[in-house]
């Protein structure tokens, strides 16, 4: 990601009148040549399948061709003199004529920085609904009906609503909130245009910032809005506000007079102004060069709205649906003319056909799912977090790096004093008086500086007797002078008592270098004496200054003046409204101290397997003092302009080795997330609370912000903490791992169960040549083992598995089926030959015992695996379930004991079991027990991993 190349000396040759077309911008540009084409068949089987396989992805690591324009573009005219720049846009100094502008706004539309039609509500709802697993409970709902299945049909169908509502209420609110974004600021700029034939006339008239075009000249001062990206043309004492784009709260000084160069980052280029920021203090005009998608703040947030990257839980279960329907197709078609050819009809072989269908689909995944989430949720809200995507609770479970910003996460985000220092460092306290005086009788814009100093003064016992003093007069703080003074008085009486006298000071502090400017000597506190102010001691105060910046602290200067009394004893005019040849005193130094839950917070962090990377806009030094106050190692540090001439692979490696990264924009921060997820392969939470966070919001996979922070921030986020509090990340993230366990266990149990129960009844089918369970027999047993399975949210994971992030694992529920679904239809073919072979000459209607035995045993089965698969551990022994898990288990098996021995099952076509077959039963489930567990160990020392 080397600077963009630019190419201008032949441009004036294209200049002859007319409107701004993209030759310009174009030439601008040195387009690297496309790579040579691989033709063939092969070649291009490969790009469909890399397209198809990709999910349009981005890996962060490079400029898209849009960016890389714009990026050339503002550098070209940065480093052009003014003249050449009206020539680029096509205006003249007079400005653009109205008609000119009315074409050239038809042209390009309105100015807007966003060009992204999002979906309409209809869209996102099909998207919602269009998914395998709900295709798969459509048809069988449809089909019960057909076959006069109404109970079964009405469950499905609720169960897809639930599933389709959720998922499209998020996605809604997702949409929304980019279009919120969209709603660009609206305020009515002044506008240099010309008007007349003959004789043009120069106007200033006000147009609403969509109606401004390239080539407008704009006229600004404080609190105005810049409409558009802008080359200045003029300025005095102009500060602008970047935070909107940057996140720092501090201001840059921009200035018309100066030619940039290609080394300067792009938001420092000082006769540049961006869409989007705003004027502290100041004045000028502006020539506007850019507009609408074309700007930078476009390239900021050309990423809202659109696709994050594909959530690897969501994939997977689309997956098993392709599974489940695969064998549920050839299974169910099986049995069907299996059954139809033995029996004759039609009929009852489709409608049994349709049972088995209904066994093998889990019915009930999107209830486990939603009420795991939801149970995730509301405990998350009793530790003051809203949760606005409940399906960030799960990601928060596999989340392995959480990318966090510095200020008032890490940090207390407010100001305490260190220090007071001499020109020489050394503490003095006549620093600290003078800069107290100033902080306690200013009245306009007290800051927190102040309060940091009269709080260092009054917890540490100086006794300065500010009462002594009367305040005169102030000059209050502005971003041009960035400085405040205030002139005091105090009365001083002769050694022999007679005579009185008073002595009047000009107090100033504000920033290092400003206040150094309006000084003309310096004092040596040790001695009293002044000095003149030499170029040695100017360097040698800024190198202090510089030093002490790099350990992280803020510094402010402290200056002090007598002023002097004419002939008459009076005070002149002149020297209480002008800060000059003032006596330097030394330095106040701050510090942002560290929160003394962070470090905890984040050594919990790391004992889960959260790494933690702080991305920040504030300066190296400051982001590492910090990081290595809460324990974050600060060996691999970068900045953002340093990232900026790495090409696209050591980008990449450098971003996934760094633990700090300072001084990023936006676009850097977001460049960031999409590497740490497309090429290191992390699942990535990002908290920030700014504008300039919102990029890197949108593309995370946790989003989380603050209730404090930009309302934009907090749309794009689906998690808000109430309190600014690492600890509940911690919380959460040990809920997000509860909430996927116990998912897991119902997805792996269900299918193992299901397939397990689907083959049983195929080998039954082909073996006895009849129906092991009657439609509504197998629907009852499905739907009795289904209600038992909705207590599993509230179950219990061991403390090793919510130690170490969670991911759904590609081949991980194929395997675990393969491993271990054989050993349920073991059990139940060892039931079949039970029952048939044991029992066939004591029993005279073979049929409905057969169909009672292979009821009870196959609810038992399915009702009991859920206590095999929960635990890594022996259960029952070592381990054991939630009393919710076990209280389900002993009422479902024992209404499944039961109903052939009640009215029901007489109606249902069960007959009585004999008392043996229930001794043949705990035999086979403790072997079943014991098999399964042995399993277990087996594949656990293979794969390293159960759930």
């Amino acid at each position: 990601m080397g600077r963009p190349r630019t190419s201008l000396p032949f441009l004036s040759s294209n200049v002859d009148g007319g409107h701004v077309g993209n030759s310009i911008e174009d030439g601008l540009v040195q387009r690297e040549k496309p790579p040579p084409r691989e033709d063939g068949f092969p070649h291009v089987v490969g790009r469909f399948l890399q397209l198809f396989m990709s999910g349009n992805q981005v890996d962060g690591g490079s400029r898209t061709e849009e960016e890389e324009k714009v990026y050339s573009w503002l550098y070209a005219l940065a480093r052009s003199d003014k003249d050449l720049v009206f020539e680029y846009v096509r205006s003249t100094e007079r400005g653009l004529s109205f008609t000119e502008a009315e074409r050239r706004l038809r042209e390009s539309g309105p100015n807007a920085p966003l060009e992204y039609t999002f979906p309409s509500w209809w869209h996102l709802l099909w998207n919602a609904f269009f998914h395998p697993f709900n295709m798969i409970l459509v048809v069988l709902s449809v089909l019960s009906y057909i076959t006069s299945d109404n109970p079964n049909g009405c469950i499905m169908l609720a169960l897809v609503f639930i599933s389709v509502s959720l998922r499209f209420y998020q996605e809604h609110s997702s949409s929304k909130a980019a279009m919120k974004l969209s709603e660009f600021v609206k305020c009515p700029i002044k506008v240099q245009r010309c008007a007349g034939r003959v004789e043009q006339t120069e106007l200033i008239v006000q147009v609403d910032q969509k109606d401004v075009v390239p080539g407008d000249i704009i006229i600004f001062e404080p609190g105005d809005l810049f409409p558009g990206d802008v080359r200045l043309l003029s300025s005095k004492h102009l500060v602008v506000s970047q935070s909107s784009l940057t996140g720092e709260s501090g201001t840059s000084d921009k200035m018309a007079d100066v030619k940039e160069n290609e080394s300067t980052p792009l938001l420092d280029l000082r006769n540049i102004c961006f869409m989007g920021t705003n004027v502290v203090s100041g004045s000028g005009t502006g020539l506007v060069i850019s507009t609408g998608s074309k700007t930078y703040m476009s390239t900021i947030f050309s990423n809202i709205g659109k696709r994050k990257p594909p959530d690897d839980f969501e994939r997977g279960v689309r997956r098993i649906s392709y599974v489940l329907v695969g064998v549920m197709l050839v299974v169910v078609a099986i049995i069907i003319l299996t059954e139809y050819f033995t029996s004759g009809e039609l009929s009852e072989s489709v409608l049994f056909g349709l049972s088995v269908a209904c066994a093998l689909t889990p019915q009930m995944l999107p209830l486990i799912v939603n009420t795991s989430l939801a149970k995730g949720a509301l405990a998350m809200a009793k530790d003051r977090c809203v949760v606005k995507s409940i399906t960030a609770i799960r990601d928060m479970g596999s989340m392995d790096i959480l990318c966090i910003d510095k200020t008032g996460t890490l940090t207390m985000d407010r100001a305490i004093m260190v220090d007071h220092l001499d020109c020489w460092g050394v503490k003095r306290e006549k620093v600290l008086q003078f800069a107290f005086l100033n902080s306690y009788f200013k009245t306009e814009q007290k800051y927190p500086l102040d309060d940091a100093i009269l709080a260092y003064v009054y917890t540490n016992g100086h006794r300065f007797q500010p009462s002594k003093w009367t305040k005169v007069d102030e000059l209050p703080f502005d971003f041009i002078r960035r400085r405040v003074s205030v002139i005091l008085e105090i009365e001083s009486i002769s050694r022999d008592g007679k005579s009185k006298s008073s002595d009047r000071f000009m107090v100033t502090k504000g920033a290092l270098e400003e206040v150094m400017k309006v000084c003309s000597f310096i004092e040596k506190i040790d001695s009293g004496s002044t000095t003149a102010f030499s170029a040695k001691e100017y360097q040698r105060i800024l190198d202090l200054g510089e030093e002490l910046s790099n350990e992280g602290l803020r510094i402010i200067g402290v200056a002090v003046k007598r002023l002097t009394k004419n002939a008459s004893g009076q005070i002149k005019d002149d020297d209480e409204v002008t800060e000059s040849d003032m006596v330097f005193l030394g330095l106040i130094t701050f510090y942002d101290p560290p929160k003394d839950s962070a470090k905890q917070a984040l050594w919990r962090l790391a004992e889960k397997g959260v790494k933690a990377k702080v991305l920040t806009g504030d300066s190296r030094a400051l982001a590492i003092k910090v990081c290595q106050e809460v324990g974050i190692r600060t060996s691999h540090v970068i900045t953002g302009p340093e990232l900026e001439l790495l090409d696209q692979e050591s980008f990449h490696e450098t971003v996934q080795r760094a633990t700090v990264l300072a001084r990023l924009t936006p676009t850097q921060k977001l460049r960031v997330v999409q590497s740490l997820q497309t090429v290191g392969n992390h699942v990535v939470g990002f908290l920030g609370d700014g504008i300039n966070d919102s990029l890197a919001l949108d593309a995370a996979n946790v989003g989380i912000s603050v209730d404090s922070g930009a309302s934009v921030a907090k749309d794009f986020s689906q998690i808000i903490l109430l309190e600014k509090d690492l600890n509940v990340l911690v919380a959460g993230v040990v809920r997000g791992r509860m909430t996927y366990g116990n998912t897991m266990k119902y997805i792996k149990m269900s299918v193992i169960a299901n397939v397990g129960s689907v083959l049983s009844l195929l080998i039954a089918t082909l073996f006895l040549q009849f129906e092991p369970l009657t439609p509504r027999q197998l629907l009852v047993q499905n739907f009795l083992y289904s209600v038992g399975q909705i207590a599993i949210p509230w179950d219990k994971m061991e403390e090793d598995y919510v130690k170490t992030p969670q991911r759904w694992s590609r081949q991980g529920l194929p395997m675990f089926i393969l491993w271990n679904g054989p050993v349920c239809t073991v059990c139940d073919v060892a039931t079949l030959l039970f029952l048939w072979f044991y029992y066939e000459a004591d029993v005279v209607d073979m049929d409905e015992f057969f169909r009672s035995g292979w009821f009870v045993e196959g609810l038992l089965m399915q009702t009991l695996i859920i206590h095999l698969i929960r635990t890594e551990k022996i259960p029952f022994i070592q381990e054991t379930a939630s009393w919710p898990v076990i209280l389900s288990t002993v009422v479902i098996s024992a209404i499944g004991i039961a109903i052939p021995c009640t009215g029901i099952g007489e109606v249902m076509g069960f007959v009585r079991l004999p008392l043996s077959f229930f001794g043949f039963l705990v035999v086979l489930f403790i072997g079943y027990f014991t098999i399964g567990q042995i399993v277990k160990r087996i594949y656990i020392m293979v794969y390293k991993k159960w759930l």
